[in-house]
């Protein structure tokens, strides 16, 4: 016998506890006078919402005061908003009087159990408890993570915002830690409303229409599966797409054309990565794609005994500028004078449909890209492609370059129509993943390695 699942409101939340959390704001907005009707949406009046809560100890008017808050922070002005998150960073640190006693207290005792605890806990700033009883009001966790991205918008022009963005990544970590994470897979048969969310968080390769959403979902050689959280159980953390395929795809088009011919599951030997999307601004820098990737594989092994191949299909985001540099870049190390000419092809509108131009700069293509993955490096001395860092920090292995392996707008926009394919090798995962932590090896196939002329590195990003 099947257990029904219990009904969830739209923010994930469970009915009954939604319900509950409900009545007990109700219940605080009664015992504090206040309608709600007229939320206070000034940074000023968030700010003393913000005090009132952290200065709260009955738990039905905190959570009243917390959801007001909230609610007031949405209406508010931008330029509100803005004066609440910079006013967090000030006077809601630690408490100075407190942190120079613990700190006194530790010096006096280092070995003091105690001593200790309370230079912890003196240490901590305030807005991280404000962050924690905000989270308890109804739709709560929804709420942090939109705030979240108010403050990365502002951070570029607002570097003291660092603080108070570091204390979300911190509570953020925590809170969205494998643990409570589920892995549920997604298909024509997830309720539309989650169906809708994942057409409009696409990120890779754009959903068209409906009809497109069914072809990467229903036949019987697709999958696609997501990481949901408990307080957002209908809107997926991240999701992956996969294709179930004979051979390693050199190219996305036949993959997505809809008038392709499918395959059953048990005639596949090889599960196709092609797209994995973040949904959620707010929670940048909270890793749990390289979770989700292991994840699916270890499903998809005990449910498909006869795949033996696991790949991504990705894109290359940052090969194009980095191409377009060097190439105005007169001593540039990954670039020759022959290379130079070849890829003058590329300025020419319709380039890749000219089969005589594709040819001509095909190998020098080819060949600045190995240079880009192997010799390329950031400030940390990593791959410039983010994707990269991704999956070679996994321990996938870079396998293979495929030349227009998508010819959509976006993707010769950002690297001249330039794929590849990451191989989950499942017998050297750990080591590829030891090597490229510990000494930044990239992990990579021969033909790859042997397509890099002999010059250094060139200048990190």
């Amino acid at each position: 016998m099947t257990t029904p699942t219990a009904p969830r409101r739209l923010d994930g939340t469970p009915a009954f506890l939604a319900d509950l959390l409900d009545r007990v704001a109700e219940r605080g907005r009664s015992l504090l006078g206040w309608s709600g009707k007229a939320a206070p949406v000034s940074g000023q009046a968030l700010v003393a919402l913000a005090e009132g809560l952290l200065s709260r100890r009955g738990e039905a008017s905190g959570v009243a005061v917390a959801h007001g808050l909230l609610s007031a922070f949405a209406a508010a002005a931008d330029d509100d908003k803005l004066a609440f998150l910079l006013a967090l960073t000030g006077s809601f640190g630690p408490d100075p009087a407190a942190l120079e006693k613990a700190i006194a207290a530790y010096q006096a005792d280092p070995a003091s159990a105690a001593a200790v605890s309370a230079l912890h806990h003196a240490a901590e700033p305030r807005r991280q408890e404000l962050i924690r009883r905000l989270n308890l009001a109804p739709g709560g966790t929804a709420a942090l993570l939109r705030m979240r991205e108010a403050v990365l918008e502002a951070l570029p022009r607002y570097p003291e915002l660092r603080a108070i963005d570091d204390d979300f990544a911190h509570l953020f970590s925590s809170w969205f830690n494998r643990g409570f994470l589920m892995l549920r897979p997604i298909d024509w048969t997830t309720p539309a409303h989650i169906l809708e969310k994942v057409m409009r968080y696409e990120a890779v390769h754009a959903i068209a229409d409906w009809n497109d959403l069914r072809s990467r979902l229903e036949p019987p050689d697709r999958r696609c599966y997501g990481f949901f959280h408990p307080r957002l159980a209908d809107d997926p953390l991240i999701f992956v797409e996969v294709a179930l395929t004979r051979a390693i795809p050199e190219a996305i088009g036949p993959l997505l054309d809809l008038k392709r011919a499918p395959i059953e599951a048990g005639e596949a030997t090889t599960a196709v990565f092609y797209s994995i999307s973040n949904t959620q601004k707010g929670l940048a820098g909270v890793s749990f794609g390289n979770f989700l990737i292991k994840q699916v594989v270890e499903d998809l092994k005990r449910d498909l005994p006869n795949l033996k191949t696991f790949v991504t299909l990705s894109p290359v985001p940052g090969f194009a500028a980095w191409l377009a540099q060097e190439r105005q870049t007169a001593e540039s190390r990954a670039l020759d004078a022959a290379a130079r000419e070849a890829l003058g092809i590329l300025d020419q509108p319709g380039w890749p449909l000219d089969a005589v131009a594709t040819e001509r700069v095909r190998a020098a293509l080819v060949a600045a890209a190995a240079y880009y993955f192997l010799k390329a490096k950031n400030r940390s001395g990593r791959p410039r492609d983010a994707v990269a860092r991704f999956h070679l920090g996994n321990g996938a292995r870079l396998e293979r370059l495929n030349f227009l392996g998508d010819t959509s707008a976006k993707g010769l926009e950002q690297s001249y129509g330039l794929m590849v394919n990451y191989l989950y090798d499942l017998d050297r995962i750990e080591a590829n993943h030891e090597a490229y932590a510990e000494q930044g090896t990239v992990a990579a196939a021969s033909a790859i390695r042997k397509a890099v002329r002999p010059v250094s590195s060139t200048t990190a990003e």
